[in-house]
């Protein structure tokens, strides 16, 4: 079985955190969710993995390589072209569409080919859907699972028979419209000759065009209802909740990195904390490498504090998320929030930037390291020369 990751989308939904990482490359535990859904492949076996990719796809193309790291071969499909200067421009082709643009590439889909969404974190047992599949004569399987009705208009819901033969698929109905609460997981299974059926002369979307085309044709289309750990970051809001299941130890099989030093404490390497005047930390709390907490300073967990930040002198983070280099200044209070850069996002998802805030309330600490340094050249020489001398 060969697979595919679907990586090409903006994010719009998880902006700020998009404005500077393309979806799949959102962190959970310091590590992208597509690492992940890689890792998870590779220990089935599955090891020819193909990701169509178009937003700041350099990001994922970077980090991933050609999956040597990972015990797996990657590919990468651009959903776009190059124009006559040089520029490379994006075009969108829909989830369909960039999968017929690989096949007409290279023949990539020559046989069963498991299709992911390349921003969920799942645990599926990849070997039971693939016999289930195959023991149906499936050309097709989506992936389900049932949702509260009041949640299926984020969703494509799938409507079926009592063999699980799909009738009917709904793109993100409303509660009042929709048929059925199972709902898709961006998890599918596809047959080569499935590819076929995908138009080459325009986009073409899996769940909107696809799916229907082949409930119409009464073509075997099937679903599996499973029961998985499936973690779906579709917003801000979802993304904060993960951190904070993941932190509480309700996500099984995700193990807070570092080294434990107390109940409920996680530290990265080099880290300075200062538990004078009253310093209090509160697990469960992740405090990753290079981070600065000072004299009474109070941290609240669930709470993930990314590398190289720092806590000023009496502030409070309150079950929050602080991206690398976060300074969140004195006696300031931070209370369910996730900031990243020069953005923060509320539990109920407004955003704010931080020049919304009256005084500012946390900046970017190895900015502000380098522009003290610049200023005050003589006191940071003196302070290298003194820590050369310890």
């Amino acid at each position: 079985m060969k697979a595919m990751i679907l990586a090409a989308g903006k994010g719009t939904r998880v902006r700020p955190l998009t404005y500077e990482l393309p979806k799949p490359m959102i962190p959970i535990l310091g590590k992208p969710v597509m690492a992940y859904l890689v890792e998870h492949l590779a220990r089935y076996g599955v090891t020819e993995i193909m990701v169509n990719v178009s937003y700041l796809h350099e990001k994922i193309e970077e980090y991933f390589g050609e999956g040597h790291q990972f015990g797996v071969q990657i590919g990468y499909s651009f959903e776009g072209y190059t124009n006559d200067e040089g520029e490379v421009v994006p075009e969108p082709l829909g989830s369909a569409g960039g999968m017929k643009k690989i096949q007409e590439f290279g023949g990539f889909f020559d046989e069963t080919t498991i299709v992911l969404c390349g921003d969920a974190l799942i645990d599926l047992d990849l070997k039971s859907a693939l016999f289930e599949h195959r023991r149906k004569g499936a050309l097709a399987t989506v992936i389900t699972r049932e949702v509260p009705l009041d949640k299926v208009s984020s969703y494509g819901v799938v409507v079926s028979d009592k063999d699980g033969r799909i009738t009917e698929f709904q793109e993100k109905p409303s509660p009042e419209e929709a048929k059925s609460n199972c709902a898709s997981t961006g998890i599918y299974i596809f047959e080569p000759e499935v590819i076929d059926l995908i138009p080459s002369d325009r986009p073409f979307d899996i769940g909107s065009e696809l799916f229907p085309l082949l409930a119409e044709k009464g073509m075997p289309f099937y679903s599996q209802t499973r029961k998985f750990n499936w973690i779906d970051i579709g917003s801000v809001k979802d993304y904060w909740e993960v951190l904070q299941g993941v932190l509480l130890g309700e996500v099984t099989n995700m193990a807070v990195p570092g080294i434990q030093v107390d109940e409920g404490l996680w530290v990265g390497l080099n880290t300075s904390i200062d538990w004078s005047e009253g310093t209090r930390i509160e697990g469960p709390v992740y405090i990753g490498s290079g981070v600065k907490v000072d004299a009474g300073a109070t941290i609240i967990g669930p709470t993930w504090i990314g590398h190289g930040s720092h806590i000023c002198a009496g502030a409070t983070v309150t079950r929050s998320v602080l991206f690398e280099y976060t300074r969140v200044l004195p006696d300031v209070s931070l209370d369910e929030l996730i900031v990243f850069k020069d953005y923060s996002v509320d539990r109920s998802g407004e955003m704010k930037h931080i020049s919304q805030y009256e005084s500012g309330e946390w900046a970017n600490a190895r900015d502000r390291r380098a522009a003290r340094r610049r200023e005050e050249p003589a006191t940071a020489e003196l302070h290298h020369l003194q820590q050369k001398k310890a």
